[in-house]
């Protein structure tokens, strides 16, 4: 598959490998030498090979305090799209941020690129930005191998990566939706994922995640459970809990235990007999 002028061409490298800069960085390197022409935002179009698809609301606020104070310093890349539109290859978040402070033009570099490329560029300044979630950087990986053909010796190259870890990745694409949900907004981490990825079976990797997200599993825990080990959790209690379970028990002259859920609270009483049972019915009637 003939690629053009691929990736070496819009983005520098330095001995085969991608310099760990900035996205930003990127872009003033990309128009290096070219026109910086101010573009009318209802012109522009996003990027449809963009990875990303979950920008955090504190880094975009930041973002848009920046450029209120002091404009949009970077321009953003763009290629000619259909009827007089253009489309974002670099610079999605600066776009938003434009939109929201109701901008009429921004400055942009127009580019011509292939639509590999403009996925290259997208994946590869969120990438070293650090912006996607795993998840989000395996469907981007996903997508250059179903879509572009590319191996992943290709990609490993073009991203400055390892072949094994853009495997690894990938991998995270065969765990069960609820365990790649889970690693995608960050409440496991991708340790734990390689944890989980340990067992075959699917039904196994999901009660191991119900347990990790109940328990607070560590990577090391995870890793212990996922080869049939034993794991001891210490379970912290809750003072107020605690506090109301005496005062229960005190009040009904029985045992009470007060179980906490995220979404319920449930009541256990504890009694002897039907004699002990038949005398808390009946104080609780009164």
């Amino acid at each position: 598959m003939v690629l053009g002028r691929g990736l070496n061409s819009l983005i520098p490298t330095s001995s085969g490998k991608i310099r760990e800069e900035r996205a930003m960085e990127i872009a003033k390197e990309i128009g290096r030498g070219e026109e910086v022409i101010d573009i009318p935002l209802e012109k522009i179009e996003p990027n449809p090979y963009q990875p990303r698809k979950e920008f955090s609301h504190l880094s975009q606020e930041e973002l848009i305090n920046s450029i209120k104070e002091y404009g949009i310093i970077e321009p953003l890349i763009l290629t000619k799209g259909e009827q007089d539109k253009y489309q974002i290859i670099a610079g999605e978040r600066r776009f938003r941020a434009a939109q929201f402070l109701g901008m009429k033009t921004v400055p942009g570099i127009v580019r011509q690129a292939s639509e590999i490329e403009k996925l290259e560029i997208s994946l590869l300044e969120n990438v070293q930005r650090r912006d996607l979630n795993p998840i989000e950087k395996a469907k981007a990986y996903q997508r250059l191998i179903d879509e572009f053909n590319l191996t992943e010796e290709e990609i490993a190259k073009k991203m400055g990566k390892a072949r094994s870890t853009i495997s690894n990745t990938l991998r995270l694409l065969s765990l069960p939706l609820a365990v790649q949900g889970a690693i995608g907004e960050e409440k496991i981490s991708e340790g734990h994922a390689k944890a989980l990825m340990s067992l075959e079976d699917k039904d196994k990797q999901e009660m191991l995640l119900r347990r990790i997200l109940g328990l607070g599993l560590t990577v090391r825990e995870t890793e212990k459970m996922s080869k049939g080990k034993r794991v001891y959790k210490k379970i912290e209690l809750d003072p107020e809990i605690l506090e109301k379970e005496k005062k229960l028990a005190d009040s009904l002259g029985v045992k009470v235990k007060i179980e906490k859920t995220r979404e319920k609270r449930k009541i256990i009483i504890e009694v002897m007999d039907d004699e002990e049972l038949n005398r808390l019915i009946e104080k609780l009637l009164l």
